[in-house]
């Protein structure tokens, strides 16, 4: 026992070390080196990461975090009984960027800077086991689960200038807003042999586009539907209405959104994603979607186990 004593007295030392911060200026983004499920349960708080001017899923009024995935995040928390913290993520040049900087590695300048669960991620088989031309899987690091809302594609437009949009194809002839480098842009520039692309008008985001509606530029704006309904939610917006079109050729016209962690906390993902799932079958993930004035359909993943009349359960149809 005398020479167990000094190592079981290193090993709680080193167990204290870890669950410490590391003070690199910034107390909000201070991080051990390794947090696990258990050293966030110790240290008390989830890091939640969401992204940045990215209404209404993350954003901020008079500095405090809004959004539906600020809400997720703060559930999440408090059942697993620790304090929310956002860790904003300021996108890259594309998904895998993110997820280095913020999941796995972190920036070049900032690697202690990571989030213990990044939010808003596609919930993607295909993109979770893409292979390189060596045979490695690129996103080997991270692992992407816990799909908690379907997002869609969706056109909102004004009554005064369009009596409807049964088909894109009326875009041939009246202007749509989009946001610039969004799939939106690529799809109404380059559909139906490109026929669209003088009528596309750019913003740098949906609200800028709404705006130009309001102002007789455009008579349609296209985006996410969750960005489209809390346009629509905004007063100075009454007049306009949510069309019923679909978008062939756009590929993906429906897709799972999920959370992302580190590949080596996988008993942390375990946690988030018992959670995410009780919300998800509960409905409490569309009672937080509606409270901000969102409609709300349960992720496809679900829909291939689900009978009716769960699905109408978790989307409020009962």
């Amino acid at each position: 026992m005398k020479i167990l004593a000094p190592i079981l007295a290193l090993l709680f030392f080193t167990q204290a070390i870890l669950a410490q911060e590391i003070d690199d200026g910034d107390k909000l983004l201070n991080r051990p080196a390794e947090r696990n499920y258990d050293v966030i349960l110790e240290s008390g708080y989830l890091k939640v990461g969401v992204y940045q001017n990215f209404p209404p899923y993350s954003y901020q009024v008079d500095g405090e975090p809004k959004g539906i995935d600020v809400e997720l995040g703060r559930r999440i928390a408090r059942e697993m009984g620790v304090e929310f913290k956002v860790h904003w993520i300021v996108p890259d040049e594309n998904l895998g960027d993110d997820l280095r900087n913020n999941v796995w590695k972190g920036h070049y300048l900032a690697k202690r800077r990571l989030a213990d669960v990044m939010l808003r991620v596609p919930y993607d088989k295909t993109y979770a086991y893409m292979q390189d031309s060596t045979g490695e899987y690129i996103n080997e690091q991270v692992v992407l689960f816990g799909p908690y809302q379907q997002e869609t594609w969706q056109i909102a437009f004004d009554p005064a200038r369009l009596d409807s949009v049964e088909t894109v194809a009326v875009f041939q002839y009246h202007p749509i807003g989009v946001e610039i480098d969004t799939l939106p842009d690529f799809y109404l520039t380059s559909a139906f042999a490109g026929r669209m692309r003088e009528k596309v008008r750019h913003y740098g985001n949906v609200a800028e586009a709404f705006g130009a509606m309001r102002s007789g530029e455009v008579s349609a704006v296209m985006g996410m539907r969750a960005e489209i309904d809390h346009e629509l939610s905004k007063p100075e917006n009454a007049q306009f209405k949510a069309a019923s079109n679909g978008f062939p050729g756009i590929g993906k016209q429906v897709w799972d959104v999920g959370m992302a962690i580190k590949h080596t906390h996988r008993q942390l993902g375990y946690a988030l994603e018992a959670i995410v799932d009780r919300l998800v079958r509960s409905g409490e993930m569309n009672e937080l979607m509606s409270g901000q004035q969102l409609r709300y359909s349960v992720p496809g993943y679900y829909r291939d186990f689900l009978d009716e009349a769960s699905l109408a359960h978790a989307e409020g149809r009962h």
